[in-house]
């Protein structure tokens, strides 16, 4: 998610939770590099841990569950327009250029910089042109980009209660009859995660759980819309 209007953004008070305005909260920053394998893949992903990153920093479980599926099912996104949706380092999108697909990488504006990195790292220069960074607000600014994606990807970015109207809101303005969503997914009970998977995404998506770790309690669904169910 970009950063939000905050005269029009609803929830601002939750998005300042996570992602605070005091650098003086998070003094100590300290980067990090973490190095995994995917698909024939080697990747170094560097996290930068404090600032003002936040939440956005490190490569969440759920991120890895997600890549570990595309290798799994050896998805093949050549030719494809992918999206992620809250980026934080993109390692899943990343994963998904070097599988062939034309991949925008959103988030807030504090983390493109990361994205910008973790991007030079990983994307061969042959490959460039197939890797975009923007920012983008939930429900605010979604409609600055197209719809109709042929994918859609998320880690880890159901967190915020407040938020979870202006993903839906995006969701819907990204996708199209023919659209492939995975949302990747540690579910926390405090958060409204299991809310939002069985309440509130169905009332706008027909969804199908693909996959589930129990030892980390994460879920991957893959929402589609309605016009697709059976």
């Amino acid at each position: 998610m970009a950063a939000p209007r905050r005269a029009h953004v609803e929830g601002a008070e939750a998005l300042d939770a996570v992602f605070p305005r005091d650098v003086g909260l998070f003094a100590d920053a300290f980067p990090a590099e973490a190095r995994y394998r995917f698909c024939g893949h080697g990747l170094r992903i560097a996290q930068h841990h404090g600032g003002l990153l936040g939440v956005a920093a490190p490569v969440w479980e759920a991120a890895l569950a997600l890549c570990q599926y595309f290798e799994k099912q050896q998805l093949d996104f050549r030719g494809k327009q992918v999206i992620e949706l809250g980026a934080g380092t993109g390692i899943v999108g990343i994963l998904a250029t070097l599988l062939g697909g034309d991949v925008t990488l959103t988030d807030l504006p504090l983390a493109l910089e990361q994205l910008q990195e973790n991007v030079a790292r990983n994307v061969p220069a042959e490959h460039m042109a197939r890797v975009r960074i923007r920012a983008l607000s939930w429900g605010l600014d979604h409609e600055q980009f197209p719809s109709g994606y042929d994918v859609i990807l998320g880690a880890d970015i159901i967190y915020l209660r407040d938020t979870y109207p202006l993903l839906l809101r995006t969701l819907q303005h990204l996708s199209g009859p023919g659209s492939t969503i995975y949302l990747a997914s540690k579910m926390r009970q405090e958060h409204g995660t299991t809310d939002f998977f069985e309440t509130l995404l169905p009332r706008h998506f027909a969804c199908e759980l693909v996959q589930r770790d129990e030892q980390e309690n994460i879920t991957l669904q893959q929402p589609m819309r309605r016009c697709l169910a059976l």
